[in-house]
């Protein structure tokens, strides 16, 4: 089984308000790991001793995509984290024909080439756009194929397509690409809100088993909007996975 860790993002309102607070409730619920999404103004040293004492780790963290101009900040908080792969994504617009796919893979993969002197990795977070056809194939598929030295961080929610895409299908022929899995429930209704994993349509079982066990580091939990209480939903998604032995957490 792999670590349990929770995107940030899902309880960014809370966290604006009581940052550290929220990080302590995250770790009772029995996360292993975190996903920043931002660090909400706190200085990365600070936030990697909070972290520390929580006995959280920082498993990647989501960003903005990676230029000659912000290289050395990115990789600055990186290391002082302790995480070596970064996670960023494109819009729409962008996976709309087979030239804006092209466009966004060269970005990516110039982003891995320079991350890679420093031992980190960059990677790409998809949501539903990017699992259309274009030219017959998946944009998903077309964008892995142009930018082979980009990781999949593979939004397993998203990747359905709200139900036309069989998600355990993909993820088994892409799985040596996918080291992070975005765990996400929902009803598979587009614009609906999400739901705590497990409480939703996602087969999650066969999701989980279809990644390679060799190549996957985590399993990350993220709402981005919730049906009900946020705070509730990402405990019950932690202790899902685990009840289910899914992933791993802390009891």
């Amino acid at each position: 089984m792999k670590p349990i860790a929770l995107q940030l993002y899902s309880v960014r309102e809370i966290a604006k308000t009581d940052f550290y607070g929220v990080l302590k409730q995250i770790a009772s619920f029995g996360y292993k790991g975190v996903e920043p999404a931002g660090l909400h103004g706190k200085d990365p040293k600070e936030l990697r001793k909070v972290l520390d004492d929580l006995g959280l780790t920082c498993c990647s963290a989501h960003g903005p995509l990676v230029t000659r101009e912000n290289l050395q900040e990115q990789v600055d908080v990186a290391k002082a984290l302790g995480y070596d792969l970064l996670v960023s994504g494109k819009g729409g617009d962008d996976f709309k024909t087979a030239d804006g796919i092209r466009r966004a893979a060269e970005q990516f993969q110039q982003a891995a080439q320079l991350l890679k002197p420093f031992g980190m990795k960059m990677g790409y977070h998809n949501h539903w756009w990017e699992m259309n056809p274009v030219d017959g194939r998946l944009g998903y598929e077309l964008f892995l194929e142009q930018a082979p030295g980009v990781f999949s961080e593979l939004d397993v929610y998203w990747a359905s397509n709200f139900g036309k895409v069989d998600v355990p299908a993909l993820l088994a022929k892409h799985a040596k690409r996918v080291p992070l899995l975005h765990i996400k429930d929902g009803p598979l209704v587009e614009r609906q809100p999400h739901t705590a994993v497990g409480a939703g349509k996602m087969d999650m079982p066969a999701v989980v088993q279809a990644a390679n066990d060799r190549t996957l580091r985590w399993l990350i939990v993220e709402l981005d909007h919730c049906a009900t209480d946020m705070l509730a939903a990402v405990r019950e998604s932690c202790q899902y996975l685990m009840r289910a032995r899914l992933g791993e957490g802390r009891s």
